[in-house]
């Protein structure tokens, strides 16, 4: 089993059927959320009658439908803490958008606990809309004793808000499976304005300091508890930090300040230069969020911070622990995971997540599927790719368009004009004009008339080439129909590539790719993660241990 596994799926699915008992070390989740819904609209009554909703990429509100309320009845049944938390949720809430949100949050919640190692943390992200619903049904789950800090994490810098206070935070809800939990104390930078007022002295060398009190609150009658040149803590109520044979030897060493007159309180000499700096608390407003010309920034709507995920890594996951993401989005855990030298699992719904995730994985680090992680649920061969086509037609597009890493038409569904996905790639010496492939993508019979169709498209958009995706092999007429299309010429690579192509699935998954100029090259179409340093497949090594099957 690799060590590195990325899910295609429903995550309560995929945690039932592939992820064992205790075995990821930290859990991150950022579930999808509609926080830009107006109350009005989420605590709304809902009749359950309208059809089920899927999760779409974006599309981050879960509706009280027919099959929300089958789950929510299915939670209830079972018992325990979880059923009188949802029970009182209805009570308080009635039938809307946000039982539903909390509805399918419970059970995955259920399945997390179980995947977590006794040892393991969990990082709850949500928005402050949800996050009080979201802390008791963590209570429910895990127990309120297992309960560790609410993180305010400052996301933006300023709101203008007309009637309320600006909104500018998220809240983080981090919960441990027992007491006995991974723990690796976290530090940052001190702030310049703290070092000038408290490291306000300069020894001969250069070096500032502070003083620190060597004596803690309270008698004791051990070492600590002994005078020391010829001052007794016990007459003030108080006991040395440290043994006087310690104090010793620290001010044989310079390491004490004693005052100018006799008699003096006597101060630890505290150097800047060998502190680990300020112990980070529970707010957390030293990671700004991704801004519109950030580096790391790919363009996904609800992207995170590398930071923050490195944070939290360092603190609750050993170096031979394993990371796991249920809605990983865009792959910012796993990219801090595999950054930092830990496992990683990853599910998420989506196959223009799935896709968005490979490519970060490539640009950066030099993955690939098989050499650097594992990638399951996908279609393998023709009959899986025509099952996944029949049963999501939009998720078969997504993924038939990551095959040639093209990117999904932005355009609404049912106004794209016969475009499906966009491919943007630089030919000229200097970058020069972006060019564009475009791409249709169909499941079902193919003719003349699309390959038509898809050169009429050609024209108008005045792409330089187009390519019909298909299930389905091409018919002669068709063939004869895109040969006619004559051929683009490249400037920069001087060669000839046809204007119009077709690609059948099999042939993709056969490792068939495009008669183009060279797209690793040449492609800009999604926005390229920053390289790591020193960064490629072979020169990463991961610390070795099991993971979830």
């Amino acid at each position: 089993m690799p060590d590195n596994l990325l899910y295609y799926g429903d995550n309560l699915e995929v945690l039932k059927r592939h992820v064992k008992d205790e075995s990821a070390d930290l859990i991150y989740l950022d579930p999808p959320f509609n926080s830009n819904a107006s109350y009005n609209i989420l605590f709304a009554e809902k009749d359950g009658s309208q059809p089920a909703a899927q999760i779409q990429a974006f599309e981050d509100t879960w509706h009280w439908d027919a099959s929300a309320a089958l789950v929510y009845h299915q939670v209830v049944e079972a018992g325990g803490q979880v059923s009188r938390a949802m029970q009182a949720f209805r009570a308080l809430l009635g039938e809307n958008d946000m039982l539903a949100y909390l509805t399918m949050m419970a059970p995955r919640l259920m399945e997390l606990r179980r995947v977590l190692k006794p040892t393991g943390s969990i990082y709850l992200h949500c928005d402050p809309t949800a996050s009080h619903y979201l802390k008791l049904l963590m209570d429910a789950v895990f127990g309120p004793a297992q309960f560790r800090n609410e993180i305010i994490w400052k996301r933006s810098h300023g709101h203008n808000s007309a009637k309320r206070y600006g909104p500018n935070h998220d809240v983080l809800l981090f919960y441990t499976r027992t007491d006995k939990y991974f723990w690796n104390p976290v530090f940052q930078t001190y702030d310049p304005t703290y070092i000038e007022k408290h490291y306000r002295h300069t020894d001969a060398d250069g070096r500032r300091y502070k003083h620190e009190n060597p004596t803690g609150a309270g008698i004791r009658h051990g070492e600590t508890g002994l005078p020391w040149r010829g001052i007794d803590p016990t007459k003030k109520g108080r006991h040395w930090v440290r043994p006087p044979r310690e104090l010793e030897s620290l001010d044989v060493e310079g390491g004490i300040y004693w005052p100018a007159k006799s008699g003096g309180w006597p101060y630890i000499k505290l150097y800047l230069d060998q502190m680990k700096g300020a112990s980070i608390q529970d707010t957390w407003t030293d990671i700004d969020p991704i801004n519109m010309v950030a580096r790391e920034r790919l363009g996904y709507p609800t992207q995170k911070p590398e930071a923050l995920l490195e944070r939290i890594i360092r603190a609750s996951c050993d170096t031979t622990g394993t990371v796991l993401d249920p809605f990983c989005g865009c792959g910012t855990a796993i990219a801090a995971a595999q950054k930092r030298g830990r496992r990683w699992i990853g599910i998420d719904i989506t196959h223009l997540a799935i896709g968005l995730i490979k490519h970060r994985l490539r640009d950066t680090y030099g993955l690939a599927p098989k050499s650097g992680y594992e990638v399951y649920g996908e279609p393998r061969d023709e009959a899986s790719a025509a099952q996944l086509a029949g049963d999501d037609p939009y998720q078969f597009q997504w993924w038939a368009l990551g095959l040639v890493g093209a990117r999904p038409n932005e355009e609404k569904k049912g106004a794209d004009k016969g475009i499906d996905g966009r491919l943007y790639f630089h030919d000229e010496a200097g970058g020069g004009k972006t060019k564009q492939i475009i791409f249709s993508v169909k499941a079902g019979h193919v003719s003349v008339p699309h390959i038509r169709d898809l050169r009429g498209v050609l024209d108008r958009e005045q792409a330089e080439m187009g390519v019909l995706l298909s299930l389905e092999p091409p018919t002669a007429p068709m063939r004869t129909e895109t040969a006619s299309a004559g051929f683009y010429q490249s400037p920069g690579w001087g060669q000839d590539y046809p204007r119009l192509q077709i690609l059948t699935v099999g042939e993709l998954l056969s490792g068939k790719r495009l008669d183009a100029p060279p797209i690793g090259q040449t492609s800009v179409t999604f926005r390229r993660a920053p390289r790591a340093r020193n960064a490629s497949a072979s020169t990463i090594a991961l610390p070795l241990a099991d993971s979830g099957s």
